[in-house]
């Protein structure tokens, strides 16, 4: 397996190793073991969700405030998505600054968003099949958002008509926001 890592830390790009025949692919998707010893940490999943999207669809940017905060390995089963990570790591050297990454089923890449980051995509081909490993559940009652075209964070989406959610449309303007992490 090839891991990438960036600028800001923490973020990791994983490409599985895919075994072709003439049937298709194989690849092994998750091993615990494996992925701990690449991005430096025990690694532990508890909820894994799929989210399907039409073209031109942006989720994002969102983020859990602790105790329930999730890192999150994503990828896409099925079309492709421009990835975005935001550090929210006030004591980060990067704080304030995104990460995108093109993640499609055709390159199998997965992202490694851990705790700390406002996540979001769009998606670029219609009916994308986005997929999520988390390491905490779904919390409702500490879910944040933040606005996905805040000019303070100036995020290229590659999409002139994105289709948001009234929820992503509210989202908080990043300099408003008090950062937990």
């Amino acid at each position: 397996m090839n891991s990438t890592k960036f600028e800001i830390e923490g973020l990791v790009l994983l490409e599985p190793r895919r075994f072709h025949d003439d049937r298709g692919y194989f690849f092994e998707s998750f091993n615990e073991q494996k992925y701990s010893e690449l991005l430096g940490e025990e690694v532990v999943f508890v909820q894994d969700n799929v989210s399907y999207s039409k073209q031109n669809v942006l989720r994002g940017l969102h983020f859990q405030l602790p105790p329930f905060a999730q890192g999150k390995l994503v990828s896409v089963l099925k079309g492709k998505v421009l990835d975005v990570a935001v550090d929210l790591r006030k004591n980060s050297s990067t704080y304030g600054q995104c990460q995108t990454v093109e993640l499609s089923a055709e390159n199998g890449l997965q992202f490694y968003i851990p705790q700390g980051f406002a996540h979001g995509f769009v998606s670029m081909d219609e009916g994308t099949l986005f997929s999520y490993k988390c390491t905490n559940y779904y919390a409702p009652t500490h879910e944040e958002t933040l606005l996905w075209n805040d000019s303070k964070l100036n995020i290229d989406w590659n999409c002139s008509k994105p289709i948001v959610s009234d929820k992503d449309k509210i989202g908080k303007l990043f300099d408003s926001f008090t950062s937990p992490f």
